[in-house]
This record gives structure tokens, sequence and C-alpha cells, in this order.
């Protein structure tokens, strides 16, 4: 599965912003459709995204790319409105080419529902891509698992912000407030078998808070971070590298669990700390995190 440590959204009317974060260090770039345009500037965002993607070659060295789109609205009639914003009007531009991103990324997604719409437009259009539906309401957090199972669904991100205005929370630096949710959200994610993926830190001239908020998502077992702005990228990227001793420590925890396995031992020790299968699991990840920040794996 692809790294996703850090999550960059672009507004979407930006060709060349969007180009700009492409030449960055996020592993994922999200071209928004959705809340960083104007109602008024959709076609125009529609058209820039679809010229950016119609530059990238499969062969080439970009993030992995994805386009949240506008929710999904009702059935339209006829006679309905005209100029309704509706997110089948992004996946009907971007959705199916040879060049589409990998995912698509739903937001306020309440419900299973609210996917598999997702889902069926995508097969209409003989789309591969994925989805990846944002939990971002009290709906959404009550039915995380469910959201995390549907189809498609290759990622979960978890939405402070709507959340705490949808339940009349207030948003504090220690995010307190949105701790359950925060936490019911990686374990539905983790449950499913998929990605998960943190809330943003909005303040992105506060390095260090960043950091710290990092430090926790690192912590409660996220797989990545949203950003806001390309400054974010290199402090998420930071908090998802593991120390050289932490790299030492899970490799010498990989190499007694082969020595244990081919003695039939399910308890073995490694610098007089016992270690069961829960450790190697947390020793794993280490690594993992380590080749994917570029670090050499190897043993010594």
């Amino acid at each position: 599965m692809a790294t996703r440590r850090s999550v960059l959204f672009t507004p979407g009317d930006e060709a060349e912003m969007l180009r700009k974060a492409m030449a960055g260090e996020a592993d994922v770039v999200v071209f928004d459709l959705e809340d960083a345009v104007a109602p008024d500037a959709k076609d125009e965002a529609r058209e820039a995204v679809s010229e950016v993607l119609d530059e990238t070659d499969d062969e080439d060295d970009v993030p992995e790319i994805w386009v949240r789109i506008n929710p999904l609205a009702p059935t339209r009639r006829a006679g309905g409105k005209d100029d309704e914003i509706d997110g089948r009007d992004d996946l009907r531009a971007l959705a199916g080419d040879e060049n589409e991103p990998s995912c698509f990324v739903v937001p306020k997604a309440g419900d299973a529902s609210a996917v598999r719409r997702v889902a069926y437009a995508l097969d209409e259009a003989g789309s591969g891509a994925g989805v990846v539906p944002i939990v971002e309401t009290a709906e959404g957090v009550v039915n995380a698992f469910e959201i995390a199972s549907a189809s498609r669904v290759s990622a979960v991100v978890f939405g402070a912000e709507d959340l705490s205005a949808d339940v009349g929370a207030t948003r504090t630096d220690d995010g307190t407030e949105v701790l359950y949710a925060r936490q019911k959200v990686v374990t539905a994610a983790s449950a499913a078998g998929v990605d998960a993926l943190d809330t943003l830190w909005t303040d992105f001239t506060d390095e260090e808070g960043l950091r710290r908020d990092a430090e926790t998502t690192v912590r409660f077992g996220y797989d990545g971070k949203l950003a806001i702005h390309p400054a974010q990228v290199g402090p998420i990227n930071d908090a998802f590298t593991p120390s050289e001793e932490s790299v030492d420590w899970a490799r010498k925890v990989m190499e007694a669990e082969s020595e244990a396995e081919e003695e039939g031992k399910g308890v073995y020790e490694v610098d007089g700390e016992m270690v069961d299968a829960p450790l190697v699991e947390q020793a794993r990840t280490v690594l993992e995190r380590a080749e994917a920040a570029g670090m050499d794996v190897s043993e010594e």
C-alpha cells in the first residue's frame, strides 16, 4: 500500500498551485474542488484539475493524487436548478479518464450509503479509483466502521473542524473535545483494514503546535495527517520518521522473532525486554515507516 504520511490539500482552481504542490514532499496531494473553490468557480476548477492530471505520466516521480469532490446532491428532477452544485459533475469530468486520480475524497460521509453512491458513479464511469470518505459529522462518527468497510474505500479521514461545528463543541489545542471521535475513527479504519488519516492543524504558522499534534497522531496509530500548507508537510513527515534508536530496536525484535520461530518460542527477550506478538507488530510498523522515509532498514 502507498505511503500516506502527509496529505496536502490544494485549491483546485489554481493550476500553478497544483503543479507546485506536486513538486513538493507530500506523499499525497489532494486537488480540492469543494471548500477551497467558490461556487461560481467550480467549472473552472474542474478544467484546471483535468489539465494538470493530463500532464501527469504514470512514470513521473509525483505524489499520489486525489480529488476532493463536492457532496453528491439528491437526484436531480426535471426543472431542477441548473446551478446546483453536485459532486456527480466532478466525477463526470474526471472519473474514468486515463490519468484519473487514484482516489476521490468524499466530504461529510454520514454512512455507507454516501460511499456507495460515489462507488456506483465510478462503476458507471468505468473508473478504477478508490474512495476516501471524510468522517466529520456526528452521524459519520457513529457509523465510522460501516463507512470504513464500504466498497472501494482506500482510507478514512477524520475531520475535527466540521465535527466540532456539527456537535457545537469549541475547538482547543489539546483536542479533548474530539478525543472520542479521533480514537474511534482510527480504530474503525484499523478494523476495516484501511488507512486512517488524522485531522489538520489549522494554524500553519505554528510549527511547534503542529509537531506536538503530529506526535499525538502517530501515538494514536494513524497512518498519516492532513496538511493545508506546504510548510506543514516537513513536520508531518518528520513525525512519521522513526529515530535511529527505534529502528535499531525494531531490527533486533524482528531478528529475535525469526530465531524464536525456529525454536518454537512465542515469547522471548530483546535487550532485557520480554517481547510478544503485539511488540512484533510495533516493530514491523517502525520498519515500514522508516523505509517510507528513505531510511536503511536492512540488517547491519
